[in-house]
Protein backbone atom coordinates (compact mmCIF):
# COMPACT_ATOMS: atom_id res chain seq x y z
CA UNK A 1 0.00 0.00 0.00
CA UNK A 2 1.24 3.05 -0.65
CA UNK A 3 1.98 5.49 2.13
CA UNK A 4 2.82 9.53 1.85
CA UNK A 5 4.59 11.24 4.14
CA UNK A 6 3.03 14.35 6.77
CA UNK A 7 4.31 16.64 4.38
CA UNK A 8 2.22 15.03 1.38
CA UNK A 9 -0.55 14.61 3.96
CA UNK A 10 -0.05 18.56 3.98
CA UNK A 11 0.12 19.61 0.68
CA UNK A 12 -2.73 17.62 -0.51
CA UNK A 13 -5.13 19.36 2.16
CA UNK A 14 -4.08 22.60 1.23
CA UNK A 15 -4.51 21.44 -2.40
CA UNK A 16 -8.14 20.48 -1.63
CA UNK A 17 -8.85 23.54 0.68
CA UNK A 18 -7.42 26.06 -2.67
CA UNK A 19 -9.85 23.88 -5.04
CA UNK A 20 -12.88 23.40 -3.30
CA UNK A 21 -13.25 25.90 -0.28
CA UNK A 22 -11.00 29.08 -1.34
CA UNK A 23 -11.49 29.43 -5.17
CA UNK A 24 -15.16 29.24 -4.83
CA UNK A 25 -15.31 31.30 -1.87
CA UNK A 26 -13.53 33.61 -3.72
CA UNK A 27 -15.13 33.66 -6.78
CA UNK A 28 -18.60 33.97 -5.13
CA UNK A 29 -16.93 37.34 -3.01
CA UNK A 30 -16.26 39.25 -6.25
CA UNK A 31 -19.34 37.98 -8.14
CA UNK A 32 -16.59 36.82 -10.72
CA UNK A 33 -18.88 33.96 -12.02
CA UNK A 34 -16.95 33.54 -15.41
CA UNK A 35 -13.88 32.95 -13.22
CA UNK A 36 -15.44 28.89 -12.95
CA UNK A 37 -15.41 29.08 -16.21
CA UNK A 38 -11.39 29.93 -16.55
CA UNK A 39 -10.52 27.18 -13.70
CA UNK A 40 -12.56 24.35 -15.19
CA UNK A 41 -10.68 25.31 -18.30
CA UNK A 42 -7.43 24.63 -16.67
CA UNK A 43 -8.39 21.59 -15.22
CA UNK A 44 -9.27 20.11 -18.22
CA UNK A 45 -6.11 21.22 -19.65
CA UNK A 46 -3.92 20.08 -16.95
CA UNK A 47 -6.02 16.59 -17.14
CA UNK A 48 -4.97 16.12 -21.27
CA UNK A 49 -1.63 17.33 -20.60
CA UNK A 50 -1.24 14.64 -17.41
CA UNK A 51 -1.69 11.96 -20.52
CA UNK A 52 1.46 13.70 -22.10
CA UNK A 53 3.56 13.86 -19.49
CA UNK A 54 2.77 9.61 -18.98
CA UNK A 55 4.46 9.13 -22.55
CA UNK A 56 7.30 11.33 -21.28
CA UNK A 57 7.81 8.74 -18.59
CA UNK A 58 8.23 6.23 -20.94
CA UNK A 59 10.17 8.48 -22.71
CA UNK A 60 8.66 9.16 -25.86
CA UNK A 61 7.29 12.74 -26.95
CA UNK A 62 3.69 13.23 -27.61
CA UNK A 63 2.35 16.17 -29.81
CA UNK A 64 -0.71 14.76 -30.59
CA UNK A 65 -2.90 14.94 -27.67
CA UNK A 66 -4.94 17.66 -29.35
CA UNK A 67 -6.12 14.65 -31.59
CA UNK A 68 -7.65 12.37 -28.76
CA UNK A 69 -8.98 14.97 -27.09
CA UNK A 70 -11.23 15.79 -30.32
CA UNK A 71 -11.65 12.53 -30.66
CA UNK A 72 -13.26 12.00 -27.13
CA UNK A 73 -15.23 15.17 -27.50
CA UNK A 74 -17.28 13.86 -30.93
CA UNK A 75 -17.73 10.22 -29.27
CA UNK A 76 -19.09 11.92 -26.06
CA UNK A 77 -21.24 14.63 -28.65
CA UNK A 78 -22.65 11.49 -30.87
CA UNK A 79 -23.34 9.26 -28.07
CA UNK A 80 -25.28 12.38 -26.25
CA UNK A 81 -27.16 13.62 -29.30
CA UNK A 82 -27.84 11.00 -32.03
CA UNK A 83 -27.91 8.22 -29.40
CA UNK A 84 -29.77 9.51 -26.57
CA UNK A 85 -27.04 8.41 -24.12
CA UNK A 86 -26.13 9.96 -20.36
CA UNK A 87 -23.44 11.85 -20.87
CA UNK A 88 -22.19 10.04 -17.71
CA UNK A 89 -21.91 7.16 -19.47
CA UNK A 90 -20.62 8.87 -22.59
CA UNK A 91 -17.83 10.19 -20.26
CA UNK A 92 -15.66 6.95 -19.80
CA UNK A 93 -16.80 5.97 -23.69
CA UNK A 94 -15.35 8.65 -24.67
CA UNK A 95 -11.88 7.82 -23.05
CA UNK A 96 -11.55 4.29 -23.69
CA UNK A 97 -13.00 4.45 -27.34
CA UNK A 98 -9.58 6.96 -27.34
CA UNK A 99 -7.47 4.58 -25.50
CA UNK A 100 -8.93 1.61 -28.57
CA UNK A 101 -7.26 4.22 -30.95
CA UNK A 102 -4.27 4.91 -29.48
CA UNK A 103 -3.55 1.10 -29.18
CA UNK A 104 -4.32 0.95 -32.90
CA UNK A 105 -2.29 3.65 -34.20
CA UNK A 106 0.32 2.61 -31.42
CA UNK A 107 1.00 -0.75 -31.92
CA UNK A 108 3.20 0.33 -35.17
CA UNK A 109 4.70 2.99 -34.20
CA UNK A 110 5.75 2.71 -30.68
CA UNK A 111 7.94 0.41 -32.02
CA UNK A 112 9.66 3.50 -33.82
CA UNK A 113 12.64 5.51 -32.20
CA UNK A 114 11.77 8.46 -29.47
CA UNK A 115 12.40 11.30 -32.84
CA UNK A 116 10.30 9.41 -35.59
CA UNK A 117 7.47 8.89 -32.50
CA UNK A 118 7.25 12.43 -32.20
CA UNK A 119 7.18 13.34 -35.80
CA UNK A 120 4.56 10.98 -36.45
CA UNK A 121 2.16 12.32 -33.45
CA UNK A 122 2.56 15.69 -34.76
CA UNK A 123 0.58 14.95 -37.26
CA UNK A 124 -2.09 12.97 -35.84
CA UNK A 125 -4.34 16.37 -34.51
CA UNK A 126 -4.37 17.27 -38.14
CA UNK A 127 -5.51 13.48 -39.49
CA UNK A 128 -8.30 13.47 -36.91
CA UNK A 129 -9.17 17.27 -37.89
CA UNK A 130 -9.55 16.15 -41.73
CA UNK A 131 -11.28 12.95 -40.70
CA UNK A 132 -14.26 15.24 -38.69
CA UNK A 133 -14.72 17.24 -42.04
CA UNK A 134 -14.61 14.04 -43.83
CA UNK A 135 -17.50 11.66 -42.18
CA UNK A 136 -21.16 12.30 -42.29
CA UNK A 137 -21.49 11.24 -38.56
CA UNK A 138 -19.50 14.21 -37.29
CA UNK A 139 -21.59 16.75 -39.50
CA UNK A 140 -18.31 17.73 -41.10
CA UNK A 141 -17.38 21.52 -41.27
CA UNK A 142 -20.74 22.85 -39.73
CA UNK A 143 -19.70 20.33 -36.52
CA UNK A 144 -21.95 18.93 -33.88
CA UNK A 145 -24.04 21.98 -31.71
CA UNK A 146 -26.89 21.94 -29.38
CA UNK A 147 -25.12 19.34 -26.64
CA UNK A 148 -27.58 19.25 -24.31
CA UNK A 149 -26.31 19.65 -20.60
CA UNK A 150 -25.47 17.04 -18.32
CA UNK A 151 -28.09 15.06 -16.57
CA UNK A 152 -29.11 13.90 -13.63
CA UNK A 153 -27.12 10.84 -12.18
CA UNK A 154 -28.44 8.53 -9.78
CA UNK A 155 -27.57 5.46 -7.98
CA UNK A 156 -30.45 3.16 -5.94
CA UNK A 157 -32.47 6.46 -5.77
CA UNK A 158 -29.46 8.55 -4.77
CA UNK A 159 -28.74 11.72 -6.77
CA UNK A 160 -25.19 11.67 -7.04
CA UNK A 161 -25.27 14.68 -9.46
CA UNK A 162 -27.92 16.57 -10.48
CA UNK A 163 -29.66 17.72 -13.72
CA UNK A 164 -27.25 20.57 -15.09
CA UNK A 165 -29.75 22.32 -16.86
CA UNK A 166 -31.95 22.60 -13.24
CA UNK A 167 -29.05 24.51 -11.84
CA UNK A 168 -28.73 28.52 -11.74
CA UNK A 169 -25.10 28.27 -11.99
CA UNK A 170 -23.74 25.41 -14.00
CA UNK A 171 -20.46 26.83 -14.57
CA UNK A 172 -20.00 26.23 -10.89
CA UNK A 173 -21.21 22.41 -11.35
CA UNK A 174 -19.03 21.54 -14.08
CA UNK A 175 -15.97 23.63 -12.10
CA UNK A 176 -16.69 20.89 -9.29
CA UNK A 177 -16.85 18.33 -11.61
CA UNK A 178 -14.10 18.85 -13.33
CA UNK A 179 -12.05 19.38 -10.09
CA UNK A 180 -12.78 15.93 -8.87
CA UNK A 181 -11.71 14.34 -12.41
CA UNK A 182 -8.40 16.26 -12.05
CA UNK A 183 -7.86 15.04 -8.50
CA UNK A 184 -9.00 11.85 -9.64
CA UNK A 185 -6.31 11.99 -12.81
CA UNK A 186 -3.32 12.94 -10.22
CA UNK A 187 -4.26 10.48 -7.80
CA UNK A 188 -4.02 8.05 -10.37
CA UNK A 189 -0.84 8.97 -12.03
CA UNK A 190 0.81 9.33 -8.62
CA UNK A 191 -0.21 6.04 -8.09
CA UNK A 192 1.28 4.24 -11.39
CA UNK A 193 4.52 6.13 -10.81
CA UNK A 194 4.69 4.93 -7.57
CA UNK A 195 3.61 1.40 -8.75
CA UNK A 196 5.63 -1.61 -10.26
CA UNK A 197 4.78 -0.76 -13.77
CA UNK A 198 5.79 2.60 -12.85
CA UNK A 199 9.47 1.51 -11.54
CA UNK A 200 9.80 -0.60 -15.18
CA UNK A 201 8.77 2.48 -16.85
CA UNK A 202 11.68 4.64 -15.19
CA UNK A 203 13.89 1.27 -16.01
CA UNK A 204 12.61 2.27 -19.60
CA UNK A 205 13.46 5.59 -19.63
CA UNK A 206 16.68 5.65 -18.72
CA UNK A 207 18.02 2.38 -20.85
CA UNK A 208 15.55 0.56 -23.11
CA UNK A 209 17.77 -2.12 -24.02
CA UNK A 210 19.07 -2.47 -20.31
CA UNK A 211 15.36 -3.08 -19.27
CA UNK A 212 14.65 -5.04 -22.15
CA UNK A 213 17.80 -7.46 -21.33
CA UNK A 214 16.24 -8.22 -18.03
CA UNK A 215 13.01 -9.19 -19.20
CA UNK A 216 10.52 -6.36 -19.15
CA UNK A 217 7.99 -6.25 -22.04
CA UNK A 218 8.75 -3.45 -23.70
CA UNK A 219 6.35 -3.04 -26.54
CA UNK A 220 3.21 -3.67 -24.02
CA UNK A 221 4.46 -1.11 -21.44
CA UNK A 222 4.54 1.29 -24.35
CA UNK A 223 1.17 0.83 -25.52
CA UNK A 224 -0.91 0.48 -21.65
CA UNK A 225 0.74 3.92 -20.86
CA UNK A 226 -0.37 5.78 -24.26
CA UNK A 227 -3.32 4.22 -24.15
CA UNK A 228 -3.69 5.61 -20.85
CA UNK A 229 -2.71 8.43 -21.61
CA UNK A 230 -5.22 9.26 -24.76
CA UNK A 231 -7.53 8.10 -21.91
CA UNK A 232 -7.17 11.33 -20.24
CA UNK A 233 -6.89 12.98 -23.59
CA UNK A 234 -10.44 12.06 -24.14
CA UNK A 235 -12.10 12.58 -21.07
CA UNK A 236 -10.84 15.77 -21.37
CA UNK A 237 -12.09 16.57 -24.39
CA UNK A 238 -15.30 14.98 -23.85
CA UNK A 239 -15.84 18.02 -20.94
CA UNK A 240 -14.58 20.70 -23.10
CA UNK A 241 -17.35 19.41 -25.65
CA UNK A 242 -20.11 19.40 -23.42
CA UNK A 243 -19.09 22.46 -21.44
CA UNK A 244 -19.32 24.37 -24.85
CA UNK A 245 -22.42 22.69 -26.11
CA UNK A 246 -20.57 22.14 -29.19
CA UNK A 247 -17.70 20.43 -31.03
CA UNK A 248 -15.97 21.35 -34.35
CA UNK A 249 -13.22 19.98 -36.29
CA UNK A 250 -10.79 22.79 -35.35
CA UNK A 251 -11.82 22.78 -31.69
CA UNK A 252 -8.22 21.38 -31.31
CA UNK A 253 -5.61 22.00 -33.30
CA UNK A 254 -2.01 21.26 -33.51
CA UNK A 255 -0.84 24.07 -31.20
CA UNK A 256 -3.08 22.61 -28.19
CA UNK A 257 -1.38 19.42 -28.94
CA UNK A 258 1.91 21.40 -28.50
CA UNK A 259 0.74 23.43 -25.34
CA UNK A 260 -0.32 20.26 -23.80
CA UNK A 261 3.71 19.21 -24.05
CA UNK A 262 5.03 22.51 -23.17
CA UNK A 263 2.75 22.39 -19.64
CA UNK A 264 4.66 19.39 -18.55
CA UNK A 265 7.96 20.95 -19.75
CA UNK A 266 7.32 24.01 -17.59
CA UNK A 267 5.94 22.42 -14.57
CA UNK A 268 8.30 19.82 -15.08
CA UNK A 269 9.54 16.71 -16.43
CA UNK A 270 10.53 14.39 -13.21
CA UNK A 271 7.21 15.21 -11.10
CA UNK A 272 3.74 13.75 -11.15
CA UNK A 273 2.09 17.36 -10.60
CA UNK A 274 4.28 19.28 -13.37
CA UNK A 275 1.74 19.12 -15.90
CA UNK A 276 -1.09 20.81 -13.38
CA UNK A 277 1.34 23.36 -12.41
CA UNK A 278 2.96 24.27 -15.73
CA UNK A 279 -1.02 24.51 -17.01
CA UNK A 280 -1.84 26.76 -14.43
CA UNK A 281 1.22 29.22 -15.49
CA UNK A 282 1.08 29.05 -19.09
CA UNK A 283 -2.59 29.80 -19.34
CA UNK A 284 -2.91 32.82 -17.12
CA UNK A 285 0.84 34.10 -18.32
CA UNK A 286 -0.82 33.93 -21.42
CA UNK A 287 -3.72 36.52 -20.24
CA UNK A 288 -1.40 38.59 -18.47
CA UNK A 289 0.43 39.23 -21.57
CA UNK A 290 -2.71 40.29 -23.53
CA UNK A 291 -2.24 44.00 -22.75
CA UNK A 292 0.49 43.96 -24.53
CA UNK A 293 -1.40 43.83 -27.63
CA UNK A 294 1.04 42.45 -30.73
CA UNK A 295 3.75 42.21 -28.13
CA UNK A 296 2.43 39.49 -26.41
CA UNK A 297 3.30 36.61 -28.54
CA UNK A 298 6.95 37.57 -28.52
CA UNK A 299 7.49 38.11 -24.64
CA UNK A 300 5.33 34.84 -24.13
CA UNK A 301 7.92 32.87 -26.30
CA UNK A 302 10.95 34.45 -24.74
CA UNK A 303 10.13 33.93 -21.51
CA UNK A 304 9.26 30.55 -22.20
CA UNK A 305 12.32 29.89 -23.52
CA UNK A 306 13.93 31.61 -20.76
CA UNK A 307 12.35 29.33 -17.93
CA UNK A 308 12.92 26.29 -19.89
CA UNK A 309 16.74 27.16 -20.13
CA UNK A 310 17.50 28.23 -16.62
CA UNK A 311 15.23 25.41 -15.23
CA UNK A 312 15.10 22.61 -17.64
CA UNK A 313 13.46 20.27 -15.01
CA UNK A 314 10.88 22.76 -14.58
CA UNK A 315 9.03 25.23 -11.72
CA UNK A 316 8.87 22.56 -9.62
CA UNK A 317 12.67 21.74 -9.71
CA UNK A 318 12.55 25.45 -7.57
CA UNK A 319 11.59 22.84 -4.37
CA UNK A 320 14.45 20.97 -5.01
CA UNK A 321 17.18 23.13 -5.05
CA UNK A 322 15.95 25.20 -2.45
CA UNK A 323 16.31 21.92 0.03
CA UNK A 324 19.83 20.97 -1.14
CA UNK A 325 20.86 24.40 -0.61
CA UNK A 326 19.48 24.47 3.04
CA UNK A 327 21.26 20.67 3.34
CA UNK A 328 24.49 22.29 2.40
Amino acid sequence: MLKLSLTQWIGAGVFFAAVFVVAPVTIAVLGRTDLFYTLTSVGLLAIASAGVWLTFYIGRINIGQGAFALLGAYVSAILVTKAGMSFWISLPIAGLFAAFVAVLIGLPILRLKGVYFAMITLVLTQVFTLTALALPITNGAKGITSIPLPGELSVLGLTLIPDFATLDNPRQAFYYTTAVLMVLTFAAMYRLVNSRLGHLCRSMQQNEELASSIGVNIAYIRIVIYAIASFFGGVGGAMFGSIAQSVYPSSFQVADSVNFMLNCFLGGLGYVFGPMLGTFVLYFGWDLLFEFGKYQMLIYSSVLIFLILVLPNGLLSLRLSKKRGQDK
